[in-house]
């Protein structure tokens, strides 16, 4: 019960984890610039993402600008836009699979089966945050090296945006939950191993039958 109970949390926390990676993937928040100017009235927010560059004004307009070029981009938001897409697939797979594998469902056949597809899982769940925390802390070397160099304008440094630190968030959760589906299909399978079933020896009639044959030539 103990088991079904914890691989249940890790299910909770891989679900959170998938949907912040689907929401740190598509969200324009990976940078922010606020830059205010002389009049609060024309106060600006400048936002970019992976996908798309977002400016806030204060007056109430929006407006975004797709980035249709990948080539043009620089190297780490194309490797962001690979990797965070490969955690989200990973984190996928890994829900698929731990529903089938969980010690609560009906799903998945025998034991053997089971805490196999639940290692699966895990595993998936554990590739899937190392893909998403890799290029959330590629882009914020990034965005600190450019905020420190004393060469680039004060109007064009930013800040890391709320999708980074969703996406280590995210990469923390599926990683939590991937250790926790390995370790407890683990623990399982190294109790096999320690304590195998005993196997109960019984005598057989042939030799009672011998034993008291030749109890009774001594008497």
């Amino acid at each position: 019960m103990a088991s079904a109970s914890l691989q249940f949390f890790a299910f909770i926390l891989a679900l959170f984890g998938v949907f912040g990676d689907i929401a740190a993937t598509l969200l324009p928040h990976w940078k922010v610039n606020a830059d205010v100017g002389s009049n609060i009235i024309t106060a600006i927010t400048q936002m970019q993402g992976l996908w798309m560059d977002c400016t806030w004004y204060s007056t109430g307009m929006f407006s975004c600008t797709l980035k249709y070029s990948i080539l043009s981009l620089p190297v780490y938001i194309q490797a962001a836009r690979t990797t965070m897409v490969l955690s989200c697939i990973l984190s996928a797979f890994g829900i698929c699979i731990t529903t089938v594998g969980m010690k609560c469902t009906r799903l998945g056949g025998d034991t053997d089966s089971k805490n196999n597809a639940c290692f699966a899982g895990g595993i998936c769940f554990i590739l899937a945050g190392i893909s998403g925390l890799v290029p959330t802390c590629w882009y914020t070397r990034e965005i600190i090296s450019n905020f420190l160099d004393q060469t680039i304008p004060e109007s064009s440094k930013h800040e890391p945006g709320g999708s980074v630190y969703t996406g280590f968030i995210s990469a923390g959760f599926l990683l939590i939950a991937g250790v926790i589906f390995c370790s407890s299909c683990f623990k399982r399978q190294q109790g096999a191993w320690i304590y195998p079933p005993k196997q109960h020896h019984f005598p057989s009639t042939e030799h009672e039958s011998n034993a008291g044959y030749s109890l009774k030539d001594y008497v």
